[in-house]
């Protein structure tokens, strides 16, 4: 039975408004209820698209979750709707005015790019990923502005656009691909393809090597509330230029080719740079902006004498710098009456959890440990947000 097709008739979009909302606990008497009237087939269909739809509301806006069409690979792979906004955004400020969104899953993209105003085709090659993105920009009202096309994307000719969007699988049957290579379709081709357009945007995975960025390309990496979500590989821009963007904002720190940073004694204050700064290697430009250096050469954190607010590093005001030992972290939390304690680690193996039972924090007041070496010994270091 082909779910999405069952669950666009009349009878399956009357189901799909029923079962909104159901709670996990209910769904067994729900779904009881609802096959006395249905067939068992379309029941179970509307059920999963509710679940689909909770889902994907972590990444798109309620309203617009509960009225699209999901698949599971389509959820777990869309782009955040606030990134893919952010994208759109630059691009209609480039003058693009016509786009081919290829690889284009269940057209959270293409979406965003309508709604700048953007004319887009939007191409996949799976039956069902195509026809979620037909059907959701139906739902959206976007129809007159996406045309999806149901097509292996490298047969497609996109010669007419002003510009193109790829967005490569990146997971397979065992998980995530990190070779770049073993994309689908590989970076090469869509390299290839984007050197071909007057602008291009390629989506990849945020650990891609900065030696894999081709020197063609400004490479840009992407963070929202301070997750790394993705990097994207411009053409047609500014060739060589590095930046982290941080949304929401958005702001945007550029590389200048600064050398590492010096390693110098802990100051009073801790930065913890944002993880786009970090997948950059922008961290100079950051200690440079706090007039600080690294507790360690092989660690990003910052250290500073001085408290100066930037977006894009968190600060913490550090009260105390010991050597690791378990023992005195948890006589130094009892005696500070520490119950609630947030545990950060870069370049030690212990887990937060692990530390956390063992030093069974217990009173009113809350603090944070870093566990990471400076000058390369482990150690501890203890503090609260700064400002």
């Amino acid at each position: 039975m082909n779910d999405l097709a069952a669950l666009l008739t009349p009878e399956g979009r009357a189901l799909l408004d029923e079962v909104r909302g159901t709670d996990p606990a209910g769904e067994l008497a729900v779904a009881t209820r609802l096959r006395r009237e249905h067939p068992a087939e379309l029941v179970s269909a509307a059920l999963g698209q509710a679940r689909l739809r909770q889902r994907a509301a972590a990444k798109f806006a309620a309203e617009d979750a509960e009225r699209m069409f999901f698949t599971p690979n389509g959820v777990e792979q869309s782009t955040r709707a606030s990134v893919a906004a952010y994208r759109a955004q630059r691009l209609k400020a480039m003058g693009v005015t016509s786009l081919a969104d290829l690889c284009c899953g269940i057209g959270g993209d293409a979406i965003a790019l309508a709604r700048a105003g953007i004319r887009v085709l939007a191409v996949d090659r799976d039956p069902q990923t195509a026809a979620a993105a037909r059907a959701n920009a139906e739902a959206l009202g976007l129809a007159d502005l996406i045309e999806v096309r149901e097509a292996d994307v490298t047969e497609v000719d996109t010669s007419a656009f002003d510009a193109v969007f790829v967005d490569p699988a990146r997971r397979g049957g065992r998980g995530r691909i990190f070779d770049p290579e073993a994309y689908s379709p590989p970076l090469s081709w869509a390299v290839d393809t984007a050197l071909k357009a007057p602008r291009a945007a390629l989506k990849i995975a945020p650990g891609i090597p900065h030696e894999a960025v081709p020197p063609q390309a400004e490479a840009e990496w992407i963070s929202d509330g301070g997750d790394v979500k993705e990097a994207v590989l411009w053409f047609g821009t500014e060739p060589g230029l590095v930046r982290a963007t941080l949304l929401p904002g958005p702001r945007t720190l550029n590389g200048r080719g600064l050398p590492n940073p010096r390693v110098r004694p802990l100051g009073r204050y801790l930065y913890e740079p944002d993880g786009a700064v970090i997948r950059a290697h922008l961290v100079a430009e950051v200690a440079e902006e706090l007039d600080g250096g690294l507790l360690d050469e092989t660690i990003a954190y910052v250290t500073a004498d001085a408290f100066r607010p930037t977006p894009y590093a968190h600060a913490y005001e550090i009260t105390d710098h010991l050597p690791f030992n378990v023992k005195r972290l948890k006589a130094l939390l009892r005696e500070r009456e520490v119950g609630t304690l947030t545990v950060k680690k870069r370049g030690s193996a212990v887990e937060p959890e692990e530390l956390r039972r063992k030093v069974k924090p217990q009173g009113p007041r809350s603090a944070t440990v870093f566990l990471t070496r400076v000058a390369g010994a482990p150690t501890m270091l203890l503090g609260h947000p700064a400002g």
